[in-house]
């Protein structure tokens, strides 16, 4: 069962637009949409699980045109969003059963079966008893899980998961995820590379409404093999380097600037070769995009 994304527009009262022509095919498994804040992923997300209409477009699961049957996606439907909201004294225990409850299961036998096996594979067993209230952000993002997972969706959506959640509890997640996408569409909706990097066998990256790149990260990874080159500069060259070269991304290591360059040839003097990741991907597809852009807006200007 794909998911299948056509035409997809969403202009907001404001005059945003938030989502611009967007086409998207999802196939089973992890899927990683990958973007900077503000780019449309919660827009699209929000589309997907039929809390917003778009202005045009159309939205398939399988054969579920969602904007025309949007009871029946939500029963095959987990979403997980941005902010985790709880009734902070309740227990997990008690809301699962309710929300089982609303997802048609009648049989109070069946509800305590589903609430035991939901807590125990999102390992709040233990926890089952407290109120909410007194959770770590880590474990509210695995109660919201599984609060997705009632009902044994088809299509699992999650937006922003790791935000906020230290080391520990991010690996957690992350292992909980990836056991999660051997069996549905699951959806990830991120601007952190690294989830995308660890989960997903496809993605798409989402840039101001519009996807500039969708496909395997592996294969995308490949594709820059001998073209990405790194060089350690002074903070008072980083400015001359920005202007001379393509410079694709900055980080700080040990206090000095280190710049990656995206380039056929060695770039110039004291560039060292690197092995290309999934960073490298994010930020050149976003140059490339933004070079794209401009281009167009002279054209435009000139014409």
């Amino acid at each position: 069962m794909e998911l299948v994304v056509s035409g997809v527009s969403k202009t907001y009262p404001d005059g945003t637009r938030a989502l611009n022509d967007v086409s998207l095919t999802i196939p089973p498994g992890m899927f990683g949409l990958l973007g900077p804040n503000g780019a449309g992923k919660s827009t699209l997300m929000r589309t997907i699980a039929t809390l917003q209409e778009p202005d045009s477009g159309s939205l398939h699961l399988g054969n579920i045109n969602i904007l025309e049957e949007k009871h029946a996606l939500r029963k095959r439907l987990g979403y997980l969003p941005q902010d985790v909201g709880v009734y902070e004294n309740e227990t997990p225990e008690t809301l699962l059963r309710h929300f089982a409850t609303l997802k048609g299961v009648s049989s109070a036998s069946k509800r305590e079966e589903l609430t035991d096996a939901l807590l125990e594979r999102v390992n709040l067993q233990d926890a089952r008893g407290r109120k909410l209230g007194g959770f770590s952000g880590g474990m509210k993002q695995r109660f919201g899980i599984a609060v997705a997972l009632v009902g044994d969706p088809d299509l699992i959506i999650v937006d922003e998961p790791t935000a906020g959640l230290d080391p520990a509890e991010r690996v957690r997640f992350l292992n909980l995820l990836s056991e999660i996408g051997e069996e549905s569409v699951v959806i990830l909706s991120t601007h952190i590379v690294a989830d995308v990097r660890e989960l997903c066998t496809q993605m798409a990256i989402i840039q101001d409404g519009q996807i500039i790149f969708e496909g395997s990260p592996n294969a995308a990874i490949k594709a820059l093999e001998g073209q990405i080159w790194e060089k350690t500069v002074s903070k008072d060259t980083l400015s001359d380097h920005g202007t001379r070269y393509s410079v694709i991304s900055t980080k700080l290591i040990g206090g000095q600037p280190v710049i990656r360059v995206c380039d056929q040839e060695r770039p110039g003097p004291a560039f060292e070769p690197v092995e290309p990741d999934l960073e490298d991907v994010y930020f050149t597809r976003m140059a490339e995009d933004e070079y794209a852009r401009s281009v167009k807006a002279g054209a435009e200007d000139m014409a």
